[in-house]
């Protein structure tokens, strides 16, 4: 995720080391909420409201996902330069918080410690089923945050000094608001720096092909049978655009989860303890971080009611798993053989196909693409159901949301890493065989350019009569006479017959 670590105009200082020396693993320490105190690892970061939500929640063993995380840390961050601007958090404090935030935001953003779950994760260790409006994870967030200043200011972790993570860090916001708003956030980054450049360079590469193999005839099939001719191009024309209109429909999608934040609203969307200019300067700010537009939303009692706004954007990442499974499989079809198929075109040899059969090689990459597009279709219902009214959506709030989080955050990475992998592996490395050109002449669907001239019956018996005696359209016409030379080789142009208008009265 990309995000300005310094904001351009803002009261952060720039983030720096811990100042205390970090603590030996296997040691504890004790934290208080307003439940009483709980012992909390003296290694971790977070406090005692995380630490009865760890030990509430012991379900997937799945956290909610880092790019959440991170976005709703830089909300929180955001959220204290518009206090410190509108008055709400004194400058110092503001200035903490910010300081924490950036140095969270750094250590997300340290190559280092990447990984397939981020090292920095430990301290946001809540379970996905947890309390449903997310509340959970934004305390962790605020504990996290009021942690690292203590530690940044030299004070003892627990402390809540200079900052505590309900009266500052939380301030003029509630889990309601702010929960579903980094859900968008991170949504929103995602498609913008992972999904829209995955897809189009899938369509670049599906150009690539239309255009190398543009002037090649093969035969075109509805049904899986035989049908008139289309050019090789034309095919990947079709596939590329579909990937195009997919990166249209991600465009779409940022649209819907960046134009209708919540934040602003806190618990249930009257706006109850925030400055009524809190919302709009938080998504100037998140804005200027980002290069997202964020918008806030025209009513937030629907806005923090519903979480329809994630249907729609999933709704458009469904779409495009379908595009994709559809690519996918006419290409393994197309190259289905290497002998006993269509055998058209040659996809990349991977990897060895089979444990028993040597020298197999088979579509691996078009079975990942269309088990990824599988998984989105299955999270587009667990987000549709979770935001079923009487299910998640229930009067002034949705309590399904780490789940429809999840799913959507997990869709955007999949399809994008799909996206990528299928170009780079599949699509670049395809070749395209003798076979695609070879069938067209034998197809006894060449007689449909007949049916102008002879009409609709004859022709239908021209093809039944050459199916019978085992020859092409062109021989059997050639044979009976049906048709005079040259009036035969313009209908039976194959070329020609992949352009509009083609055969018939005046055809070419």
């Amino acid at each position: 995720m990309s995000i300005k670590t310094q904001p351009k105009k803002s009261v952060s200082s720039s983030p720096s080391k811990p100042k205390s020396a970090p603590i030996a693993q296997g040691s504890v320490r004790v934290e208080a909420d307003s439940m009483g105190e709980m012992q909390v690892d003296a290694s971790l970061l977070h406090g005692a409201t995380t630490q009865r939500a760890v030990l509430n929640f012991p379900v997937s063993f799945r956290t909610v996902p880092q790019m959440q995380i991170e976005g709703h840390v830089l909300l929180k961050r955001c959220a204290a330069e518009a206090n410190a601007k509108l008055g709400g958090v004194e400058a110092a404090k503001a200035k903490a918080i910010i300081g924490a935030c950036n140095e969270i935001l750094a250590e997300f953003a340290d190559p280092s410690l990447q990984g397939a779950q981020h090292a920095f994760m430990r301290h946001f260790p809540i379970d996905v089923f947890q309390t449903g409006s997310g509340t959970s994870t934004n305390m962790n967030v605020n504990e996290v945050i009021a942690n690292v200043a203590s530690r940044r200011a030299g004070k003892p972790i627990g402390s809540k000094d200079p900052v505590h993570p309900n009266d500052h860090v939380n301030f003029g916001q509630s889990s309601n608001d702010t929960f579903p708003s980094s859900m968008q956030i991170a949504g929103a980054i995602a498609i913008v720096e992972e999904l829209i450049p995955a897809l189009t360079q899938l369509a670049k590469g599906l150009r690539a092909k239309e255009k190398a193999w543009n002037k090649v005839v093969k035969i075109g099939r509805t049904h899986l049978m035989d049908a008139t001719p289309i050019r090789v191009g034309q095919v990947f024309s079709g596939y590329a655009a579909a990937v195009e209109y997919g990166v249209a429909r991600a465009h779409a999608a940022v649209k819907a989860l960046a134009g209708n934040l919540p934040i602003g609203g806190t618990a249930v969307g009257t706006g109850i303890n925030t400055h009524p200019k809190f919302a709009r300067t938080v998504c100037a700010l998140l804005e200027e971080a980002t290069g997202v537009k964020f918008v806030e939303a025209k009513n937030h009692f629907e806005a923090q009611a519903t979480r329809d706004c994630v249907v729609e954007a999933h709704g458009q990442l469904k779409t495009i798993a379908v595009s994709l499974s559809k690519i996918a499989s006419d290409i393994r079809l197309l190259g289905s053989g290497p002998r006993c198929g269509f055998g058209e075109i040659s996809l990349p040899a991977t990897q060895p196909g089979s444990s028993i059969m040597p020298g197999k090689v088979n579509p691996v990459i078009c079975e990942s693409v269309i088990m990824v597009s599988c998984e989105v279709l299955g999270n587009d219902t667990a987000i549709s159901c979770a935001a079923l009214g009487g299910v998640g959506s229930m009067l002034e709030l949705n309590v399904t949301m780490p789940l429809i989080s999840e799913r959507l955050l997990e869709s955007i990475e999949l399809l994008a890493n799909a996206s990528r992998m299928f170009d780079e592996k599949c699509i670049a490395g395809l070749e395209l065989n003798a076979a695609a050109a070879a069938t067209v002449e034998k197809s006894l669907m060449m007689c449909t350019s007949l049916a102008p001239v002879i009409g609709y019956d004859a022709a239908a018996k021209v093809a039944k009569e050459a199916f019978k005696s085992g020859e092409t359209v062109r021989e059997y016409c050639t044979r009976t006479g049906l048709v005079d030379h040259k009036t035969l080789d313009r209908l039976l142009d194959a070329t020609a017959m992949t352009r509009a208008g083609a055969s018939g009265p005046g055809g070419g």
